[in-house]
């Protein structure tokens, strides 16, 4: 999907999910090549210019959730929970907590171990970052989430500094295992997770 429309509809869902219109959703794509410019300004470092972006087929997007710049393409498992936090019992700490949670017990059933690491939202194996994280809250509804690589060409990660922080090595589970993993089997683990996480609830 498109990031812009994967966004549009994030922002449509977060309105209704505000309005009680809809449950707690859980959106699981993938988008064409496209770097994301965070809230922080200082943590948006891209190391390529918009002509040799666009020769490279890589778009551009501002947008508000935390976190500095990073990058989507196709082989990337990303998900984007829309959650009415209150309905969960869980401030914003803990929903990122949570957010990591599910990363890692995902990536377990891929077979691979990655950890947390203090200070640095995302999810890592040793001094190599797997996945990613930017959340936005807006009247305690929840919107972006995490990026997972899997199978994606991490070339398009020397576009930029990913997340702002200098020196990180970005890796998948194709690089960490040396093979191809089954994005439709983990697309259906990390709906079983979601769904044991945050969609059954009170009000579903």
């Amino acid at each position: 999907m498109p990031y812009a429309q994967a966004l549009a509809l994030q922002m449509e869902l977060c309105r209704m999910r505000y309005e009680d219109q809809v449950p707690n959703t859980v959106l699981i794509v993938e988008h064409p090549p496209v770097i994301t410019l965070g809230a922080r300004q200082s943590e948006n470092k891209v190391l390529l210019s918009e002509e040799q972006l666009q020769r490279r087929g890589i778009e551009v997007v501002q947008i508000r959730r935390g976190g500095g710049a990073t990058a989507h393409n196709p082989g990337q498992l990303v998900f984007y929970p829309i959650l009415k936090l209150r309905s969960l019992a869980l401030g914003v700490n803990d929903y990122i907590r949570r957010l990591e949670t599910v990363g890692m017990e995902l990536l377990r059933t891929a077979g691979i171990e990655a950890d947390r690491r203090k200070g640095y939202p995302g999810l890592w194996i040793g001094p190599r970052k797997i996945a990613s994280i930017g959340v936005q809250v807006k009247r305690w509804v929840t919107m972006h989430g995490m990026a997972i690589n899997i199978n994606n060409n991490l070339t398009i990660f020397q576009a930029i500094v990913p997340c702002g922080i200098d020196g990180v090595q970005m890796t998948s589970v194709e690089t960490e295992t040396g093979r191809k993993a089954d994005m439709d089997r983990l697309k259906t683990e990390l709906a079983k997770l979601c769904r044991t996480y945050w969609v059954k609830n009170a009000d579903e």
